[in-house]
């Protein structure tokens, strides 16, 4: 597999809230995770490390798995540790009352590939059917467009698109969507903040998908469009790429 991760702080933020990475497996399986942190600052960035910390230090110490099941389960269970400990931290710190975090992660075996997320961050696939969004956002305009109650071009210019339904750390527990789906040779998951999915849409982010440049090219390229138009937000983007290729990553 060839991967990249890139977290850019934008043009307007004085600091940047979003973390994460792209973390191998000793046995070869690669998970992906971008957190995007609120709060404010301390908060923000406490939430997304720890997310990103935890995650990292769980996935590098669980036996390998080889089963959707045993992978869902962990991805649920993982991310539920990981809720308790955020609210746990911000009742105990005051600085961190009101901390919170998205995340969208993606666990990346030989043959399939487990996506688990909470909030707005999202996953997609490339593959030879198309460019598909595998997540669901849990805010509340998408529950308006879900619902019929506004159309998607109204929600673009929503005044609360970046009121969130559920998020990690606010709550002692949480529900977690978690979806396994197939992937070939070729294939690519794209993880990113909606730093990335605010400012560049599907159509421009699979165009550049399909650009023969490598993984870290990729996702600079993507980073840089997000903030050629304005880069009000914070911009994580993480990409794996399914080749036997030698392997290639940044």
């Amino acid at each position: 597999m060839k991967f990249a991760f890139n977290s850019n702080v934008g043009k307007v933020r004085p600091h940047n809230e979003d973390s994460g990475g792209i973390f191998q497996h000793p046995k070869g399986p690669v998970m992906a995770v971008v957190a995007d942190g609120m709060g404010g600052h301390q908060a923000g960035d406490v939430a997304s490390q720890m997310t990103s910390d935890l995650l990292k230090e769980k996935w590098l110490n669980t036996p390998v798995m080889s089963k959707p099941t045993e992978i869902e389960q962990w991805i649920n269970e993982a991310i539920q540790l990981v809720n308790e400990r955020l609210f746990l931290h911000a009742k105990a710190n005051r600085e961190c009352q009101g901390m919170g975090t998205t995340v969208v992660l993606a666990v990346c075996t030989e043959e399939f590939v487990s996506i688990g997320h909470v909030g707005d961050s999202r996953g997609y696939l490339l593959n030879s059917c198309g460019f598909q969004q595998k997540t669901s956002d849990h805010s509340l305009v998408n529950e308006l467009v879900r619902t019929g109650q506004i159309t998607e071009e109204q929600a673009e210019h929503h005044p609360r698109k970046n009121v969130l339904l559920r998020a990690l750390g606010t709550e002692p527990t949480i529900k977690i969507d978690v979806e396994t789906i197939d992937w070939e040779e070729d294939d690519t998951i794209i993880l990113c903040s909606d730093g990335l999915s605010n400012k560049v849409n599907d159509s421009e982010i699979e165009e550049l998908l399909r650009l023969s440049n490598s993984v870290n090219d990729k996702v600079d390229k993507l980073i840089d469009l997000a903030n050629d138009r304005g880069g009000e937000d914070n911009i994580t983007v993480a990409i794996v790429h399914y080749s036997h290729d030698r392997q290639e990553q940044g």
